[in-house]
């Protein structure tokens, strides 16, 4: 299964999105019941699109994101395409959609690739 590697400060999570074309970040707290029922969802479908670099993010480790990206509850996933936020989802994330919705952004991203 593809890694999640794990961020511990924002200068690593700047870079991560800076230098991956389409980057994905999950961000939890430890003893969330709802982090720890998702990430077992989002592991199997994220590593069907290996163009998607993914990273997990303590937010008691790095306070200091929930300021930068406006997280007001875990967990939250970003996509992020060139830099630039493409998709967000909080909280409770149907896997049926959210797997809809990466696959029509990584199939736009492989299209303009192509072209």
């Amino acid at each position: 299964m593809k890694p999640f590697i794990e961020l511990t400060t924002m200068s690593e999570i700047d870079h991560f999105i800076e230098t991956n074309k389409l980057a994905f970040l999950f961000l939890s707290k430890p003893n969330c019941s709802v982090c720890e029922s998702l990430l077992p969802q989002i592991k199997p479908v994220m590593k069907k699109y290996p163009a998607v670099k993914t990273a997990r993010i303590n937010t008691e480790v790095v306070p200091e994101v929930a300021g930068k990206f406006s997280i007001f509850t875990v967990p939250v996933l970003i996509l992020f395409y060139k830099g630039k936020e493409y998709l967000r989802e909080a909280r409770i994330v149907p896997i049926n959609p959210f797997e809809e919705k990466i696959k029509r952004i990584v199939d736009g991203v492989n299209a303009e690739s192509h072209e």
